[in-house]
């Protein structure tokens, strides 16, 4: 026991019923409710019940989860709801218009209540019992409900002793109460739907962007979450986030969360509050491993960007081909809120080795409409700016749009959205300027090679090159390449010393079917993200059903078994297409090519014409 058990003995002057407490509550007041899972829903009953007495009564809160009995359209005389941030509870009353939505940085609300700009007469929260030393603990709540009761005039608090008493800076001094109300009673609990497919799928790709020892945070909403189920195998990870759930736990007990690497707060959980199960609940109670912050300092972007590797991953309802995300509003319909979003992807930015991520499913409306848009929805607003959006991730794929220019970002948002979108999205571009007129011709071929094709080599040096299908998006990458090729080099690929290469011939590599026309890109990380060090490619004549293969390797690295590893990556892929064999055109200076040929495990046979070897490798 971690209270004190005589505490209602010692405080009896401050006890009350939640009637006798919100009985001091009048008229034209601006009231503040506590936050999520730890609402005081004895006093919001109490409150609701006195609505016939109440008239222009103002209830300010953040997300709430439990009963919202006093948003009917029949007491919006009495109570005026303003929330930061809408949960389903208050949605229809809000989209009515017979509430009010702030749209506000959550870092920015505690100085709201401070300044007095948003002065609070009453703030209605939750705290365990009282410890020896007079000591109340906000418990799974801290967020911005500790900056309420502390400038609020009237602080009600519901006692309860199924409340966890969580450490950090989450106390209040029960002297800093003016109302106690004891009530043993559960907490709310929240238990999120499994993930479906989609859900995984983004929740894979995104933990693709996780490295070991990064820290992470993880917004409100299934997608973030889903990604604990593919951070299992990493290594060091720690978490700075304003919420958590229930799958955090199993991450802990893993090894995958130990915040040994963390830059601030080592070895610690930091959040504002968490929403879950009462095994959760129990988990956090009095446990070290956790420590809950207010608002201000856990969703401060200054203190996020001093934490090393932090990775922020949140969601939105719509982006546009500019990179502009929309993530409280379905067009002029408010349907969440602004939250910590701006605030965790700025300080994410701003971190060494830190990554900003959205993530949203490529559809809604069980796939009738796009999430990824050339233009919002009218009235839609914008959460994260242009500016500020660097990593965009949905079930197809990652785009990366930070430092990127406006073609660059379509074409990469183009490349994950749904597929029976890509086309008009491309028109869509197109008539709006984002995209050359040239790009017409490429529509049915906007398409993302399948994830089974990625695979990985180690070099002698302990040097990894990641291998994965082209993509639309690396035009530019391709052009590096290019340029980057001795003369030789270029002769031997392309029997030609050109010296140049057009745009339209790049475009060839890129714009791909991925079945009858297959490339394939080694790739090493770089500063400004990735650098082709090697591409394979084949062409299917489906009159033969062989494929003419060919590749190339960049200078430097030639010589060290890239060539040997993409031809036989490209037979596997080949083979699974039902693809009798290969066959190559190889210039006879060209002697590295033919070696590589003659290891490939297959019947080769070649020929000579005038300068150049026919061979044909049959699988």
């Amino acid at each position: 026991m971690t209270f004190d058990p005589d505490w209602k003995a010692a405080y009896a002057d401050m006890l009350a019923t939640p009637a006798e407490a919100v009985a001091r509550i009048r008229p034209g007041q601006r009231v503040f409710v506590g936050t999520g899972c730890a609402q005081p829903q004895e006093l919001v009953r109490a409150l609701t019940a006195r609505g016939a007495e109440l008239a222009d009564l103002e209830i300010v809160h953040l997300l709430t989860l439990g009963e919202a009995p006093y948003a009917t359209r029949e007491l919006a005389e009495c109570f005026r709801i303003n929330s930061f941030f809408i949960a389903e509870n208050v949605r229809g009353i809000i989209q009515e218009g017979l509430g009010d939505y702030t749209p506000v940085f959550l870092s920015d609300i505690p100085r709201l209540f401070t300044s007095a700009q948003l002065p609070l007469d009453v703030a209605l929260i939750q705290v365990s019992p009282p410890d020896a030393q007079g000591l109340c603990s906000l418990g799974i709540s801290v967020d911005i409900v500790k900056s309420a009761a502390e400038n609020a005039r009237l602080v009600i608090a519901q006692v309860n002793k199924r409340m966890p008493r969580t450490l950090g800076d989450s106390f209040l001094h029960v002297l800093d109460i003016d109302v106690l109300v004891p009530v043993e009673a559960e907490l709310l609990e929240v238990r999120p739907p499994p993930p479906d497919d989609v859900t995984r799928n983004i929740g894979r790709h995104v933990a693709s962007l996780v490295d070991d020892g990064a820290t992470v945070e993880m917004g409100i909403g299934t997608i973030p979450q889903a990604v604990l189920e593919f951070l299992r195998e990493k290594r060091d990870l720690g978490i700075h986030t304003e919420m958590f759930t229930d799958a955090v736990i199993e991450m802990i007990e893993s090894g995958a969360i130990n915040g040994r690497r963390k830059s601030l707060d080592r070895g610690k959980v930091v959040a504002s509050f968490c929403m879950g199960t009462r095994r959760l609940y129990d988990y956090v109670d009095n446990n070290p491993a956790f420590a809950f912050h207010p608002t201000e300092y856990v969703n401060d972007p200054f203190v996020i960007s001093r934490q090393e590797r932090q990775v922020a991953i949140n969601v939105a309802l719509e982006v546009d081909l500019t990179g502009q995300v929309c993530a409280d509003s379905l067009g002029t319909r408010f349907y969440s809120g602004i939250g910590g979003q701006v605030d965790f992807n700025r300080g994410a930015a701003r971190s060494r080795g830190g990554k900003a991520i959205i993530a949203l499913p490529a559809t809604a409306r069980n796939g009738a409409v796009s999430r990824i848009v050339c233009s919002l929805s009218p009235g839609a607003g914008v959460v994260t700016t242009r500016g500020d959006v660097h990593y965009v991730v949905t079930e197809y794929g990652v785009a990366y749009l930070h430092g990127k220019s406006v073609p660059e970002r379509a074409m990469a948002l183009i490349s994950i959205a749904h597929p029976d979108f890509r086309g008009r999205l491309l028109q869509d571009a197109i008539a709006a300027r984002y995209l050359s007129p040239g790009l017409a011709e490429f529509e049915g071929k906007l398409v993302i090679g399948p994830p089974e094709t990625r695979t990985t080599m180690l070099l002698d040096d302990g040097t990894e090159i990641g291998f994965r299908s082209i993509r639309p998006t690396d035009e530019p990458l391709m052009k590096d390449l290019f340029y980057a090729l001795s003369q030789q080099t270029v002769y031997y690929r392309f029997m030609s010393r050109m010296k140049r290469i057009p745009r339209k011939e790049i475009q060839q590599f890129v714009y791909i079917d991925h079945r009858t026309d297959v490339a394939i890109v080694g790739t090493v990380p770089e500063a400004s993200g990735e650098e082709i060090v090697a591409i394979g490619r084949y062409y299917l004549d489906a009159a033969s059903n062989r494929a003419e293969v060919a590749f190339v390797v960049r200078d430097q690295w030639q010589g060290r078994g890239i060539g040997t590893y993409l031809l036989r990556h490209l037979i596997v892929i080949a083979k699974r297409h039902g693809i009798a064999g290969f066959t190559a055109e190889v210039l006879r200076e060209n002697r590295a090519m033919q070696r590589v040929l003659h290891k490939s495990d297959c019947k080769v046979v070649s020929r000579m014409q005038g300068e150049v070897y026919s061979f044909r490798l049959d699988f």
